[in-house]
């Protein structure tokens, strides 16, 4: 290993960078750049082969290679002989343990093109981390090792790889070293996967036989593969075409990043271009709106463009006044892209905490942040077999297909058609963590054909009629603590004052419209869901809604809470300690909870939320059900 790290002509820099540094800084400045993953089953040397590419392309120092001799001999896994794969695995637990973990991106670049690559993680339990990796990439190398053939992983890779849209795909049989370069063998693994890679829908992919750790047909031919008559690595990643330049060829579409106004006199929206080709004098349209107007200019920093294309990020001015904003999309204007809000997608659960059908999350979609709501999943996908399975939610790193609506139509394109405008990302509204990706197949046809009726009467004539102000006095607490008892005060003390109410208690709605759901953290929410619509149509009739739920998590509330306009949504925390709730257990239900007969029970092994800001809280340690009636008929009514 020492003649390695001793061949220093064999890291010479290029003639042109010492000659003229600018000289040749302009000439890489202008390289097209190609992402790419490598992926496939654990041990099948994606590692090795990133450190390969990078020590043949010449981008590791030479203190970089005194390192790396030095933990090669350490943690190695090759013997005496540089193991190319710790260039790549750089946390302390991937080197004691020999695997990739997360998503490593490592940079290099040769005379025709640069280059971005993420070596992704070969175990299961990192199917998210491979998914994240992939997002971004225009090629795929799916390695195999040539001793070991198609295993499960790897149809979990090049599936994931399929869905997530990448077209160029690289089957990289690894490690013929290893297998005497035995052509039958290799041929014999390559028409395995043709098989299973036809059913799934690639139809076209480049098989090589490769050693990433001898280089053979890595940045030449080898000649102990004779018989391979394909390009090397190198040579097709230099030639592959981009999607970038696929995605010119497309109509003009650019989700709209900020609205350039520096001044009086400009006004121009920003964006990076996501598909097609724009000009000054091309008729654009804004969506969803549907506006239309003239490119008249199309600015950068470096002055107008005739010009602009797929994956430049510009200024447009347009020749009108048109209303368009931040989330809108300017496209062509006889080719527009659909604008909806009820969809079928593609979901990839990326959180530890499962997927609750229901609940509102924000959908990223572009520049577009919208609030989208989940049915629970048609199937979900075993990855590893393509079988659809039933299922009523999604764990870690699970599959599924499903139905979401959004809060108002946004603007899209199927997930096949236009990456940018298909793909999404769900983020809870709590914690502000993402916790899945998705890819947007079709708008659903109702999504055309329901609309909202206009109605005469309005929601202000139904409570002006009433002579009063709709509200929702929403009760939330514990089992026990008291909600029914003191929300039926309420609506006797507001009775008899004359006001019209209705009371909504959750006992008695889950005898009929809430029948068919559980009490799982996914039925949970739904049924608050469905008391929150229906107490919204209640608002609109001009009641005054007392609802006493247990409504544990603090989303939904605020769900229900959105649903209403500013002010009608009362919170009322009935706050009573478990341990007195758990004394009065009028209806026994702590004590079979605790004995286990009563599963997924608030407080015992179901979570209560507490609300962080009630309008009105009342501790009935301290206060009558009565005393309290009377508190909150005097805040409702201040």
């Amino acid at each position: 290993m020492s003649d390695i790290v001793t061949q220093e002509s064999s890291y010479k820099a290029q003639d042109l960078i010492a000659e003229d540094i600018d000289a040749y800084l302009v000439q890489h400045q202008h390289k097209s750049l190609l992402r790419f993953i490598t992926c496939g089953s654990v041990d099948d040397g994606k590692s090795t082969l990133i450190g390969r590419l990078l020590y043949d392309s010449k981008m590791i120092f030479e203190d970089q290679l005194a390192a790396l001799e030095a933990d090669s001999k350490r943690v190695g896994t090759q013997g005496q002989e540089i193991d190319f794969a710790l260039l790549v695995d750089g946390l302390a637990a991937e080197r004691e343990q020999g695997i990739t973990i997360d998503v490593a991106y490592r940079f290099f670049s040769t005379d025709k093109r640069k280059f971005i690559v993420a070596d992704t993680p070969g175990h299961e339990q990192y199917t998210r981390n491979m998914v994240t990796g992939a997002s971004t990439a225009d090629l795929a190398v799916i390695l195999i090792d040539a001793r070991k053939g198609v295993l499960t992983q790897t149809r979990r890779h090049s599936y994931l790889a399929h869905l997530i849209g990448i077209r160029n795909i690289v089957l990289a049989v690894n490690k013929m070293d290893l297998i005497d370069y035995d052509q039958a063998q290799y041929e014999a693994i390559v028409e395995d996967y043709r098989v299973f890679a036809t059913s799934i829908g690639i139809g076209d992919f480049l098989a090589m036989p490769i050693s990433g750790f001898k280089g053979d047909n890595i940045t030449g031919p080898s000649p102990n593969t004779p018989w391979y008559k394909g390009p090397a690595l190198i040579e097709h990643l230099e030639t592959v075409e981009l999607d970038v330049t696929a995605d010119q060829a497309k109509p003009f579409r650019m989700p709209v990043q900020w609205v350039n106004r520096p001044n009086l006199d400009f006004r121009g929206f920003s964006g990076l271009i996501a598909t097609g080709t724009v000009k000054p004098g091309d008729p654009v349209r804004v969506l969803p709106s549907g506006k239309t107007s003239t490119v008249s200019r199309i600015v950068t920093l470096d002055g107008d463009l005739d010009r602009a294309v797929a994956g430049q990020s510009v200024t447009i001015c347009l020749a009108d006044e048109v209303d368009c904003s931040r989330g809108d999309v300017l496209s062509i204007a006889d080719t527009p892209p659909q604008a909806a809000d009820q969809f079928e997608a593609t979901i990839v659960w990326m959180a530890d905490e499962e997927m609750l059908p229901g609940r509102p999350y924000w959908l990223k979609l572009g520049t577009q942040t919208v609030t989208a709501n989940i049915q629970a999943p048609k199937y979900q996908v075993n990855v590893n077999t393509m079988e659809h399975l039933a299922a009523k939610t999604l764990d870690l790193n699970a599959i599924g297909v499903a139905n979401l609506s959004t809060d108002r139509p946004i603007v899209f394109e199927s997930y096949d058609q236009d990456r940018d405008l298909g793909g999404f990302i769900l983020i809870d509204k709590l914690t502000n963590a993402t916790v899945a990706a998705g890819m947007l197949h079709f708008s659903l046809r109702r999504a055309q054909n329901v609309h909202w009726q206009a109605l005469d009467i309005s929601r202000d004539a139904h409570a002006n009629l009433k002579n009063q102000k709709p509200a929702v006095l929403w009760f939330t607490g514990l089992s026990g603590a008291g909600k029914s008892t003191i929300a039926n005060l309420v609506e006797k003390k507001l009775h008899r004052m004359n006001r019209h109410t209705f009371l909504l208690d959750g006992d008695n709605v889950r005898h009929g419209l809430n029948k068919d759901l559980g009490f799982t953290d996914a039925d949970r929410v739904e049924n608050i869901r469905r008391v929150g619509e229906v107490a919204k149509l209640m608002t609109d009739a001009g009641l005054i809604v007392i609802t006493a739920f247990i409504s544990p998590f603090r989303q939904e509330r605020q769900m229900v809470r959105d649903m209403m306009k500013s002010g009608e949504f009362v919170e009322v925390h009935i706050d009573t300690p478990l341990a007195e709730a758990e004394a009065r257990d009028v209806k026994g239900l702590y004590k079979k909870a605790r004995s286990g007969e009563l599963a997924n029970f608030t407080g015992i092994d179901s979570p209560y939320e507490a609300p962080t800001n009630p309008e009105i809280r009342i501790d009935t340690t301290k206060m009558t059900p009565e005393q309290a009636a009377e508190l909150i008929v005097e805040e409702l009514l201040k």
